[in-house]
């Protein structure tokens, strides 16, 4: 599986940062439309407010609408390369403070401050013991009615599929942009696009609430395929005024979603409509 070193190999490489890394939206059309026709309804209700916490911005796709939600704005990445990046593309905004991690703290936020916790499309490729860690410091680290909504893998409720070979290839190997994994279920041939196979959607539950977080919701969804080999999840200190039983989806109509996102743009992206009369 994906380790901290393996991620951090990755994506300090300029070839894995086309277009800033507008083209993992390729699929909606754009950032923005992925971002305001899928992220942003799911997580509306959060936003906007005073202190957000991004973890793993990359070269900061997502930052560029948090920043106009917050008074303040925190990103963590275990790579340098990209807070760079972000520090030198949100250079005029004073809002945002940058910092390094090692892939696992956050103790550079200060305890009780943060509103919303934010991560999305990157988390995926953390192993258990990472996303753990990172549970527990958000416990520490989220006001007392904060909110953390964090996109991770849940292939792990398929690892009886994944075959010893393939499992053996992927720990500690680095694969060139696009060129993942797949694994076979009878005749469908499956993208695990290198996401962590310890995860799942009840492990990360159980670890929430194993340091004080209530998971309230979850959507399991699919990526690449048929297969729900990603989820979003949403969590809360134990006793917040959002804490509920935790509701569970299976959506596996997120690829038709993002499809239909990008046709509808045609109509609705006015950017686009300029440019074809161009």
């Amino acid at each position: 599986m994906p380790t901290i070193e393996d991620n951090v190999r990755l994506w300090k490489r300029p070839s894995s940062w086309v277009d800033s890394g507008g083209d993992w939206s390729e699929r909606w059309g754009s950032p923005e439309n992925e971002w305001w026709w899928t992220i942003y309804p799911r997580m509306h209700q959060f936003v906007p407010t005073g202190t957000i916490l991004e973890i793993a911005p990359g070269f900061g796709r997502w930052t560029n609408f948090l920043k106009d939600m917050c008074k303040k704005l925190i990103v963590v990445d275990l790579v340098e390369e990209c807070i760079e990046a972000c520090r030198r593309r949100f250079s005029m905004c004073d809002n945002i403070s940058y910092h390094v991690n090692d892939g696992k703290s956050l103790s550079m936020v200060q305890d009780g401050t943060v509103d919303f916790a934010f991560s999305f499309d990157s988390l995926v490729h953390a192993d258990r013991d990472v996303i753990r860690a990172y549970l527990s410091e958000l416990r520490l680290k989220l006001k007392r009615d904060g909110i953390a909504f964090i996109h991770h893998s849940n292939l792990g409720r398929y690892q009886d599929n994944l075959s010893l070979r393939i499992r053996r290839a992927a720990e500690g190997k680095i694969y060139p942009r696009r060129a993942w994994l797949s694994f076979l279920e009878g005749s469908i041939i499956e993208p695990i696009s290198w996401r962590a196979y310890d995860m799942t959607a009840d492990k990360f539950a159980a670890d929430a609430e194993r340091v004080g977080l209530a998971c309230i919701g979850q959507e399991q969804i699919n990526w690449n395929g048929r297969k729900l080999i990603d989820c979003i999840s949403i969590v809360t200190p134990t006793g917040s005024v959002w804490e509920r039983p935790r509701e569970v989806v299976e959506n596996r109509r997120w690829l038709e979603e993002a499809t239909s996102t990008r046709t509808l743009s045609r109509v609705y992206d006015m950017r686009a409509s300029r440019s074809s009369n161009a």
